[in-house]
């Protein structure tokens, strides 16, 4: 009788590989049509907030023109202050930025003022009238200015904005650096005023020194 070779059975259990034979064979892990991914993860792709903006980003949002002027209106005084005004308000723009709809606002936060005689006064606020402040007029402002001689002097106006981006959160982010709008066209005309004693005031005698 010849012997006879046993051998262990072969284990069913084995880790389950890709068909080498058949390497189109689908794998059941992956989506069966690449256009229905399910869960994005699933497909390789990232789902991303609303991008940092530049203001390069914003050059199609600009705000309006402020408006210039003062008191008295297009005069003053050598040696006295002449108060100059500007108006410039918060301002909301809706839009839509590299396929992001939103809302851009500017906001001012100081005004630059080109007195037209060489100087340039900066202040937070656009500055306001002699009655709303309770003074005087001819006294100083944060805004005012005083001219040394007499002409007429060309007054303009630079507002910086800061600018931030809504999208719709509520959450404002802010883009650094400022936007710039400027006005012009505001003339000054300075003047001297003397003063003399006389005997009679002008209405006495209108022809009196002075009158």
């Amino acid at each position: 009788m010849s012997a006879q070779e046993t051998r262990p059975a072969e284990s069913t259990d084995k880790p389950s590989q890709p068909d080498s034979r058949n390497p189109a064979a689908p794998d059941s892990t992956a989506p069966a049509d690449p256009d229905d991914c399910g869960d994005l993860g699933r497909c390789g792709y990232s789902i991303g907030g609303p991008p940092d903006l530049t203001l390069a980003d914003l050059a199609s949002f600009r705000p309006v023109q402020p408006t210039l002027g003062g008191e008295p209106r297009g005069f003053g005084v050598v040696g006295m202050p002449t108060n100059l005004l500007a108006t410039a308000s918060e301002q909301l723009i809706p839009g839509t930025v590299l396929g992001w709809d939103l809302t851009v606002r500017f906001m001012p936060v100081a005004f630059v003022f080109d007195n037209g005689d060489g100087t340039t006064t900066r202040a937070a606020t656009g500055g306001a009238s002699w009655a709303s402040l309770g003074q005087g007029q001819f006294t100083p402002t944060a805004t005012s200015h005083t001219y040394r001689e007499r002409g007429t002097y060309d007054v303009s106006l630079t507002v910086e904005y800061a600018a931030s981006v809504n999208f719709g959160s509520g959450i404002w982010r802010p883009v650094p650096g400022v936007v710039r709008a400027e006005a012009s066209g505001y003339g000054v005309r300075v003047v001297e005023v003397r003063t003399a004693l006389v005997e009679r005031t002008c209405a006495e005698d209108p022809t009196g020194p002075g009158c």
